[in-house]
């Protein structure tokens, strides 16, 4: 707001408040002085945002199973509980464990459920272990009447280990080579699942070895068959010790059903476990967040382990990815205890930008307070050139009119400095304005009107259109 006054001498004042103008000039005058800051600021934010990590993805593909099989259920409650964190997980329909590492090694999958023992070493390279997830026990059944008390046993007899590339027939013959027998290829049947399960009940197989949950219904019938029994892995500690990938457990007596005290006996028993395998080009926060949702899902009570065991970094036959390795030893991050998956991640990969705010905040620090205390003050001592100007001009009056004019515009200015705000710790600056203009106002009033003597330094003073632009 501006107010243009005539003076009767040739010559206009303004008297005014602050003023847009005022505004733009005040802040062209700081960025002058500034803009170097600025620019600092601005190339370190920009290479803050070229060095954060890239964001992780927000969909990735997982290989399961059958559509009857365990593994598919398990990748289903893997997409369900990822869902709620905005990850979109598609699951693929597949044939296995075989069929899984192919299209891991293929790029279609992303991630997999791997029965221990099936991929060869070197896979390594290209693969990682997020960690054990559940057991999957060797369950070998033979028919009531056949004489087999050892797997050895089993070499002579009809025996369904289940087709060749499939994690029974896998594991099948790595068990067969661990035991100095003849073991004839005849008797080597590649009958698995619900077929061999069948066959073994109507008495055309001797026995069946599966690689399966307890929970698989073809599995559960034959615990509760009277045709069939399972046969004990007396030596299950010694495979586990030679082979780091199987665990050695134990069949509970009656855990399977209770009335009828099934098993018998406490049964022993080897099984691998389940893996949960990734890409190794899959983005750390997402493996990350698998371990996570696998220890969600796994690490409760079950028939076959305590709670606790899994996900387990020791029944794996892969390298153990580096965020596996960091959750089984520190648990989840301290982002992540209290951030969702989404802003955890986001701040975890943002630390850097801590170093362009900070050469942003140092400076800005140091200046604001003289900054503040100048803007302030600016408020108050801009007046102080309306007041020098109507000073010399009521000097240089040679009539009583022209200087009572003059008089007049000082009480116009004296009011217009009243409505300015300042804090109360500059309270006293601007009554000392005041003053001033009282002071300046009554001088001119004792002034003898044939005085004419301009206060010092005025000459040097030019005379501008507008008070505005002499600010």
């Amino acid at each position: 707001m501006q107010r243009n006054v005539e003076t009767g001498l040739g010559f206009q004042f303004n008297i005014a408040r602050r003023t847009n103008k005022e505004d733009r000039t005040a802040m062209g005058d700081f960025l002058k002085k500034y803009w170097w800051l600025f620019l600092v600021v601005g190339l370190g934010i920009a290479l803050a945002f070229m060095a954060m990590g890239p964001a992780p993805p927000k969909s990735f593909t997982f290989a399961s199973g059958s559509a009857d099989g365990t593994y598919i259920r398990v990748a289903e409650s893997y997409r369900d509980a990822l869902a709620e964190e905005d990850v979109d997980v598609t699951v693929l329909e597949t044939a296995g464990s075989m069929d899984n590492l192919a299209l891991l090694r293929s790029g279609e999958a992303d991630v997999a459920l791997i029965q221990g023992g099936m991929p060869p070493v070197e896979t390594g390279e290209d693969l990682v272990s997020l960690g054990g997830v559940f057991y999957e026990p060797v369950f070998v059944f033979v028919r009531e009447g056949v004489e087999a008390e050892r797997f050895s046993d089993l070499a002579a007899l009809r025996l369904a280990i289940g087709p060749e590339g499939s994690g029974s027939h896998q594991l099948a013959s790595v068990l067969i080579g661990q035991w100095q027998v003849a073991w004839p290829e005849p008797a080597k049947l590649s009958l698995s699942g619900d077929a061999a399960a069948r066959a073994l009940l109507a008495g055309e197989i001797d026995a069946a070895l599966f690689v399966a949950s307890i929970e698989t219904d073809y599995v559960r019938q034959l615990l509760l068959s009277d045709e069939v029994r399972l046969l004990r892995f007396e030596t299950a500690e010694a495979h586990a010790r030679r082979m780091p990938y199987l665990g050695a457990l134990v069949l509970l007596q009656g855990v399977i059903d209770f009335d009828r005290n099934l098993p018998a006996s406490d049964t022993p028993l080897i099984a691998p476990a389940a893996q949960l395998v990734a890409r190794a080009d899959l983005h750390p926060a997402i493996q990350s967040l698998l371990v996570e949702t696998a220890h969600d899902i796994h690490r409760g009570n079950s028939v076959l382990a305590p709670a606790g065991t899994f996900p387990n970094r020791d029944l794996v036959d892969l390298p153990l990815s580096k965020q596996a390795e960091r959750y089984f030893e520190n648990g989840p991050t301290f982002l992540r205890r209290f951030f969702s998956f989404s802003v955890a991640n986001f701040l975890d990969r943002a630390w850097v930008l801590l170093i362009p705010l900070l050469t942003l905040a140092y400076p800005l620090f140091r200046a604001a307070p003289p900054i503040y205390r100048w803007r302030t003050r600016r408020k108050i001592y801009v007046w102080y050139q309306d007041l020098r100007s109507l000073e010399s001009k009521g000097r240089a009056a040679r009539t009583a009119p022209e200087r009572e004019l003059v008089r007049d515009h000082l009480r116009q200015l004296q009011a217009e400095t009243g409505r300015v705000e300042v804090p109360l710790s500059y309270t006293d600056d601007l009554y000392r304005l005041r003053n001033h203009i009282a002071f300046v106002n009554q001088l001119l009033g004792n002034l003898d009107p044939r005085q004419t003597i301009d206060p010092p330094g005025a000459d040097d003073q030019s005379q501008p259109a507008s008070l505005t632009e002499a600010r």
